[in-house]
């Protein structure tokens, strides 16, 4: 009987033993995870103030290399270069500053009147360069758009439409102009009678503080006799892209954010913020 007792005793503990045990395993397990969720918070939190750093980098960078907002603006000033100077182990911080006046300004398009017939035959020839079914610009009069992103709402827009020409339009104030000194050798392409060689010519010989007013651009000799109209174009701008792009360790992250300048104030204001995958171009 004495032995039996001891027996079940036995059993009994080992039984408690093995359930203390499991209760332990599952405790330390649950703090491991605890541990390893807190170190990915911390570490997404590193990449995004890496990211605010850049963009503040790039934000301090325009402020001083474009002092005055009425003075042209060119590809081959000192705001469109450099990096800065963070030091990260196991990680680099990358900024690009674009000026979104390069772009072709859907805004333009957008409105209840009549459209500029120059501007309806750029938009058109842009999207033969870029080998792309045409939408007539009279399909986005009298939208209302906040974001270039809602063009995909557009009858005939496509994925891969909006994607082939997203990089090439921006959604900007009424008043912005395509940039000559910034733009691309596609923008330049849409101009009357401007082929692509003669654009990747026009971009070679640009001089690096780009062109003083746009007659001096359309009187380039050869430009003359083309007839390009100055209707839409400007040296100036007061949007850009502020685009920084982390790597720590095997982690990655893109932000990307806008800036606009008051041309009466010249203060910089961020219009928005995306934080984006790596490669990923579209806005979310």
């Amino acid at each position: 009987m004495r032995r039996g007792q001891q027996g079940i005793a036995l059993i009994t503990v080992l039984l408690v033993t093995s359930l203390a045990l499991l209760i332990t395993a599952g405790m330390l397990r649950s703090h491991r995870l605890a541990l390893h969720s807190s170190a990915q918070q911390i570490h997404q939190l590193q990449l995004r103030q890496l990211g605010f750093a850049g963009e503040a980098w790039a934000r301090q960078r325009l402020h001083e290399r474009l002092p005055d907002p009425k003075l042209a603006v060119a590809a081959g000033q000192a705001w469109s270069n450099g990096q800065p100077q963070l030091l990260i182990d196991n990680g680099q911080v990358d900024v690009e500053i674009e000026d979104l006046a390069a772009r072709f300004n859907v805004t333009a398009l957008l409105t209840q009147g009549p459209v500029d017939e120059v501007l309806v035959q750029r938009w058109l020839r842009l999207q033969t360069l870029l080998e792309l079914p045409p939408i007539d610009a009279r399909a986005l009069q009298g939208l209302s758009l906040s974001d270039i992103s809602q063009l995909r709402l557009v009858r005939g827009v496509d994925a891969h439409w909006y994607s082939r020409m997203q990089p090439w339009i921006a959604l900007l104030g009424k008043d912005a102009t395509l940039n000559i000194n910034t733009a691309s050798t596609t923008l330049l392409a849409t101009l009357e009678g401007v082929t692509p060689a003669l654009a990747s010519r026009l971009i070679a010989e640009r001089a690096a503080q780009g062109f003083a007013s746009v007659q001096d651009f359309t009187f380039t000799p050869a430009l003359i006799g083309l007839g390009v109209h100055a209707n839409g174009l400007g040296t100036t701008s007061r949007w850009f892209r502020i685009t920084t792009h982390v790597r720590l360790g095997q982690s990655r992250l893109r932000l990307e954010s806008d800036m606009a300048r008051d041309l009466k104030t010249g203060q910089w204001r961020l219009l928005q913020r995306r934080f984006l995958a790596p490669g990923h171009s579209e806005s979310s």
